[in-house]
Formats: C-alpha cells, structure tokens, sequence
C-alpha cells in the first residue's frame, strides 16, 4: 500500500496497570503483533508514536513524540500527519490485537485523493484504525489547540467537511475493533 502508518502506543493505561505494548497476547507482545501487520500490508513508511520513545521499538523503526499538550491519541495523530510522505495515513492503535490484514487493505482500496475512511460501528466511529488525508493535519492541530480532544468529535467534523469517508463496518468484523482495556481483557480473549 503507497500509504503510510502509525502505530498509537502512547496511553497511559491506567486501567490495565502497564505498558499495554508490552502485554503478551497469544505468545506475542501486542507491539509485536500490531508491527508485523502493518509491515504486512507493505506501506510507505511506519512511525511509532508514544510520549517517549519505547525501549522496545525495532531500529530503523521512526518515533514520532506525541505533540504537546499530551491529549492521547489526537497528540499522536497530530505528530505523526506532520511528518508523512504520502497523501494518506492508517491509524493503528496498540491495543487492537484482532483486526486483520484484510481489513486494513480493503479499507486502504477505499480512499480517494484527499479523503480517508472511518470504519463505523452503528454510529460510533473507530478512529483508531482508520486512514487520514495527510491535508487533515490542519484540523488535527486545530483541535490540539482547542477545548474539545474527542476523536468522535473530531472525526465527525472530517467527515462533514468531505476529509473522511463513513464505512460502515459488517457485524462479522465488529470483532476485528475489540481493545484490550484491564486485566480481565486477557482473560476474556482466551
């Protein structure tokens, strides 16, 4: 795919009580699983973004620093944008262990020049594996900027404005959205 990627491995994971990065999943760390599906998917150019750089990030792999004021993944979509070479850019968050290279490049057929696809489930937006038009990166700043750092907010502004595109996601692939949260998650992902 001619787009480029980043990696969200920036939260603070309160809930889960450590690096979610570092949780093992099915034998693998979740970092580890999230890497080789995006290496998979042959991009442009994948960033890792996070607050600092993480000890377990490959070489040659680019960090890209969330940009302050640390507003979750909106600082890390921001920093990341800023950088890319290419029109687009796949959003990947950390925590996703299930979604699938299928998905991702059929979501990646989807966009046009400009304009990203946001999956949807019902009327809730999963921005966190999702593609931006790399022009988004103004109204990502503006939001950092602003009061309100929803990524649902923000989302339904750029899909107003023509900059995303809705997909509705099939109830067989709601699955492929599931994050791991807390502890229990693990448990029930067995």
């Amino acid at each position: 795919m001619k787009i480029s990627a980043v990696l969200l491995a920036g939260g603070e994971s309160h809930r889960m009580g450590k690096d979610k990065a570092t949780i093992v999943f099915r034998e693998k760390p979740l970092w580890q699983i999230q890497l080789d599906l995006l290496r998979k998917l042959e991009l442009a150019e994948i960033f890792i973004s996070a607050r600092t750089d993480p000890p377990w990030r490959p070489s040659g792999m680019q960090f890209v620093s969330d940009d302050p004021p640390s507003r979750g993944p909106l600082s890390g979509l921001t920093a990341a944008l800023a950088q890319v070479q290419t029109g687009h850019l796949l959003a990947l968050a950390i925590d996703m262990p299930l979604m699938s290279e299928d998905y991702l490049r059929a979501i990646g057929n989807e966009i046009e020049p400009g304009c990203g696809v946001l999956p949807m489930i019902d009327d809730r937006a999963e921005p966190l594996a999702a593609i931006y038009p790399a022009d988004a990166h103004v109204d990502l700043v503006e939001a950092l900027s602003g009061i309100e750092f929803s990524l649902q907010t923000l989302t339904n502004k750029l899909v107003k404005a023509g900059k995303l595109r809705a997909l509705n996601v099939a109830k067989e692939e709601e699955t492929l959205f599931w994050n791991l949260n807390e502890p229990a998650d693990l448990d029930l992902s067995q």
